[in-house]
């Protein structure tokens, strides 16, 4: 039976310039006919992944996404005695395991997300390289491939490798683009920096910003986190309990020395069963309005879940929420129930 865990949270952050666009203006969206705020999903999950309280949370290791795997082969290599020419050479068929690289290059021309296992398997490889003075063959090359995953983020995020498909991981995350519930408009701010010596202007410049109180979707598969890491759980229970803790407590870190505009969420409401998966973000499609938002904002939600539920039938086995408005519930309580209880674990 399919056990999907979907979490509602919303947000509200002050001024904020905290995803940017080409323009370095807050990225936006029309939504329900306005212009609302937007966080870009690739920019929470980057933040989340990265962010202490989730590595920390963890208790394991984490992957490695990068394009200069090669660079970093070469530098084993040479370590285990290998000469700086030949580690060049030797290399390459490594690399191409893993993606096409750049011509002439050892870059690879997309990320690639490396488990710890697998790193540790090209590290043994260039140890063993370094001692019997010898370019590795197919088979041990092969052999450095990883169908399942013992690296949380990669089990939450998945990863694709257009040169071996075979070993690709399917996300069990997916994270919608987070949107301001309320119309908002951009604002500029006119800046100086100060020159100490002659007390003039030193620099001016502007900066776009505005505040909002955003609506954030996540869907998690909870079986295929949990097949991704092999049925381990002692990394599924915390992946899923740290990912919740994180959502709500690690905000985006797009100039946040200009704006300290570090927020925790309100409101989250945590949804655990096997019917299809729904985001809410109808409840806000009519921008909500008025002095108090963020009630208004909680109440347009409640409303909604309530009104899909008459229509289509309970989507959930079971629920757990926190309100900071009403001092109802705990993230504690919400993290423990999202992660209990998981399937094949």
């Amino acid at each position: 039976m399919t056990d999907f865990l979907q979490l509602h949270l919303l947000t509200s952050y002050p001024p904020a310039n905290l995803n940017r666009d080409d323009l370095s203006r807050p990225k936006t969206a029309i939504f329900g006919g306005v212009q609302r705020l937007r966080i870009s999903s690739q920019c929470l999950k980057r933040t989340w992944r990265t962010a202490a309280p989730f590595r920390d949370g963890v208790v394991a290791d984490l992957g490695l996404r990068t394009k200069e795997i090669g660079n970093r082969i070469v530098q084993s290599l040479i370590q285990a005695g290998v000469e700086q020419k030949s580690a060049e050479k030797w290399a390459g068929p490594i690399v191409d395991q893993f993606g096409k690289r750049k011509k002439k290059s050892l870059e690879t021309e997309q990320l690639v997300h490396y488990s710890p296992r697998e790193l540790r398997s090209i590290d043994e490889l260039c140890s063993m390289m370094g001692r019997e003075q010898r370019e590795a063959t197919s088979e041990e090359i092969s052999a450095l491939l990883d169908a399942k995953t013992d690296a949380v983020d990669v089990a939450l995020f998945g990863r694709m490798l257009a040169a071996s498909p075979h070993y690709n991981v399917e996300a069990a995350c997916q994270v919608a683009h987070a949107f301001s519930i309320h119309r908002v408009a951009v604002e500029d701010d006119y800046f100086t920096a100060v020159d100490d010596l002659n007390r003039g202007a030193g620099h001016l410049d502007e900066l776009g910003f505005a505040a909002g109180l955003f609506y954030l979707y996540v869907c998690l598969d909870l079986n295929q986190l949990t097949g991704n890491l092999g049925d381990d759980k002692a990394l599924a229970v915390p992946a899923v309990n740290s990912l919740v803790k994180t959502a709500a407590t690690v905000a985006p870190r797009g100039k946040q020395n200009s704006f300290a505009s570090r927020a925790y969420a309100s409101f989250i409401l945590a949804e655990r069963g096997d019917a299809q998966p729904r985001s809410l973000a109808v409840a806000f499609l009519k921008p909500i309005a008025g002095s108090d938002l963020l009630a208004n904002g909680i109440k347009a939600f409640e409303d909604t879940r309530r009104d899909f539920e008459k229509v289509y039938g309970p989507s959930a086995r079971e629920i757990k929420s926190f309100d900071v408005t009403r001092g109802k519930g705990s993230l504690q309580e919400v993290a423990d129930f999202a992660s209990s209880r998981l399937p094949g674990v």
